[in-house]
């Protein structure tokens, strides 16, 4: 590897760095471009996009790398070049950077096999939750191979540049100090440029999801996602007036029984119903792990892994075109709890001034309901604590090391070893959850006090494992496990649950979260947000398939509607069966927010570029076509109006 003769020989190490990475950038590059080979649309033209962009990205990585090493030689005194302090700053900061470099390439292999993206608010996440984190990997991956493979390869490397000089070079040469102010000078605006003018957006060019993705850099996606954590929608997305939202958006909850209260930039209204008699049953909610709609038998799956599911939707309020709103569990919470679309960004259960909102809590609790919410690992994940325990639930998780906050108003109930039979890095098994919330259920039914028992499980997910001798399908094996275990832990639940005498005046709620995988070549791959959704309940649910497109969002308000419940309501979703409901699904991922009506998807991008496609339910392809404005004015309003309701403190 030369070094160009312009530079001073003081910066050999740095310029023969950045070429080791470079190179592995490009082959990392080939890499995804030979895994999802199939998906990608590939052109002489597509391919040099893809590389050309993916190198000025990888120039950004390094921009921000050559400040740092440069802003080094300006300040070290030319005396102490090749001394032992320079020697010691060098050797230390090299190999710390190499090893985290290498790292970083096998990360990114790693979360692409899980994500088919390179890094994103996930793995921003990732770096917040520590021990979750650190669990998966080491039960998810060989560990015992793949750190003695990042020690040897940084170790290969550093050998080479040791044994070509570069480190000779950069002890035995003298720079003046113009020179070296003139190089930090130069490394300082290309990063500015960087930074002020280059997003991760910029590698969206194509209407090919994988294209773009591969034109990335990780780390660059990385830093860039840490800044983007939540995004104003008037300054990245299309908008119109908040009068023509607010019209729009109450024109779509115009339901029959339906009065809002008031005239001004509000969706609050009464909801009364025709019977003047409620019905007040139990519920007992269940947030599932990744339970794709594509898992059941009822949506044409032949793996015979969600039994139990299959037969229960026979005897339910089954929806068959129900869709999530995003691909995370916390968009189904967000979803389900605060019937809200996703807001761009981060779930708003994750953001500032998310307590004292208005939630399902509020309407159960005016029904006398106590509210209760289950989580198998340790609650202080993805924040669900402080948001279920500042909205009115009491909490019942693992408890590894965190405490609620004192301005939380509920109670915080731990979940002991002794009640623990199998546990991984998410938390306890679902059949040891399910036993805990069929426990405080009886004790509610003993005070003759009405429960909303809300559970998340966790066992459908990496590392995929689960109890032993529990299934046909060793644990730890794959995804099918997962699921067909997650489906035997319902089945046991429900069981038990027949033997209780709360059972026949308790409703069950079977939702997913998300789907196993929302990644596809399309902008938004629909197919993949389509999740199951069952109302049961024994001579309560009168059994019915509901094939209209819904929401998460609808869920509860479908099941007060079969409540007969009278009650107010902040929420977009609204009862599905209702005679005046007008289908259509919201879904999102971080940055792209659709409207999906019948088989028209309507896109926003944060750069302000929309979308409208038709949608092949059979290929599961978008189709552009040409844009409809009143489409466009909608899927706006139900976003914009989102936004503004939590930014202006009005979920309340």
């Amino acid at each position: 590897m030369q070094i160009n003769s312009l530079f001073s020989k003081r910066y050999a190490l740095l310029l023969g760095f950045s070429g080791w990475f470079l190179l592995f950038s490009l082959l990392l590059r080939i890499v995804f471009l030979l895994w999802q080979l199939n998906d990608l649309d590939l052109s002489v033209f597509s391919l040099l996009k893809i590389l050309g962009t993916g190198f000025l990205f990888d120039v950004g990585v390094l921009s921000f790398l050559f400040v740092i090493s440069s802003l080094y030689i300006l300040i070290i005194p030319q005396k102490w070049i090749g001394s032992t302090l320079d020697k010691i700053a060098i050797y230390f900061g090299f190999s710390l950077t190499l090893l985290i470099f290498v790292f970083t390439f096998f990360a990114e292999i790693t979360f692409w096999e899980e994500f088919k993206c390179r890094f994103n608010f996930v793995a921003v996440d990732y770096l917040i939750y520590t021990f979750e984190v650190v669990q998966n990997i080491h039960e998810s991956y060989p560990l015992y191979i793949l750190i003695p493979s990042m020690l040897l390869i940084t170790g290969f490397i550093f050998y080479y540049f040791w044994k070509k000089q570069f480190f000779n070079l950069t002890f035995s040469t003298k720079v003046s100090f113009k020179n070296r102010f003139i190089t930090l000078l130069i490394a300082i605006v290309l990063m500015s440029f960087y930074i002020v003018f280059v997003t991760n957006s910029n590698a969206e060019w194509s209407k090919n999801r994988y294209n773009n993705e591969i034109s990335k850099a990780g780390i660059y996606s990385f830093f860039a996602e840490l800044r983007n954590n939540k995004l104003d929608f008037k300054t990245f997305y299309s908008s119109i007036s908040d009068e023509e939202v607010f019209q729009i958006v109450r024109d779509n909850l115009q339901e029959e029984n339906a009065k809002f209260l008031t005239n001004d930039f509000s969706i609050k209204r009464k909801i009364k119903d025709s019977l003047s008699s409620e019905n007040k049953p139990n519920v007992v909610f269940i947030l599932i792990e990744s339970m794709s709609a594509s898992f059941m038998s009822e949506f044409g799956n032949e793996e015979k892994i969600t039994p139990f599911l299959d037969s229960i939707s026979n005897q339910s309020l089954f929806f068959k075109n129900l869709y999530a709103t995003g691909n995370r569990t916390v968009r189904g919470m967000e979803a389900v709890t605060l019937s809200i679309p996703p807001t761009p960004g981060q779930s708003i259960v994750k953001r500032p001034n998310n307590s004292n909102l208005y939630t399902i809590s509020n309407v159960f609790k005016s029904k006398n309901y106590k509210c209760n919410f289950f989580y198998g690992g340790d609650g202080y994940f993805d924040n669900m604590n402080a948001f279920y325990g500042g909205n009115g639930f009491d909490i019942y998780d693992r408890g590894r090391g965190s405490i609620l906050s004192d301005a939380i108003k509920t109670t915080r109930h731990n979940i002991d070893d002794k009640e623990v039979t199998f546990e991984n890095a998410w938390g306890i098994c679902d059949e040891d959850i399910y036993n805990k919330m069929i426990k405080v259920a009886d004790e509610y039914h003993q005070k003759k006090k009405p429960f909303l028992n809300f559970v998340m499980t966790t066992s459908n997910h990496r590392p995929y494992t689960y109890p032993e001798n529990k299934i046909d399908i060793p644990s730890g094996t794959g995804r099918n496990g997962a699921v067909k275990y997650s489906d035997y832990a319902l089945q046991q639940m429900f069981a038990k649950a027949k033997n209780k005498p709360w059972f026949k005046n308790t409703i069950f709620v079977f939702v997913a979260d998300h789907c196993a995988s929302s990644a596809g070549k399309d902008e938004i791959d629909v197919k993949n947000y389509q999740i199951p959704a069952i109302i049961y309940g024994q001579n309560l649910i009168k059994p019915q398939e509901v094939t209209k497109l819904c929401s998460q969002i609808d869920v509860f308000p479908t099941l007060f509607g079969q409540l007969h419940w009278s009650y107010t309501s902040n929420f977009f979703g609204t009862n599905v069966l209702s005679n005046n409901y007008k289908e259509r699904a919201l879904i999102g991922t971080y940055l792209k927010l659709a409207c999906k009506t019948n088989n028209n998807v309507m896109i926003l991008s944060n750069q302000k570029n929309n979308s409208n496609y038709t949608w092949n339910s059979v290929s599961n392809h978008l189709k552009v076509v040409p844009m409809n404005k009143s489409k466009l004015n909608e899927t706006i309003a139900w976003y914009q109006a989102a936004d503004y309701l939590y930014l202006n403190a009005k979920l309340k």
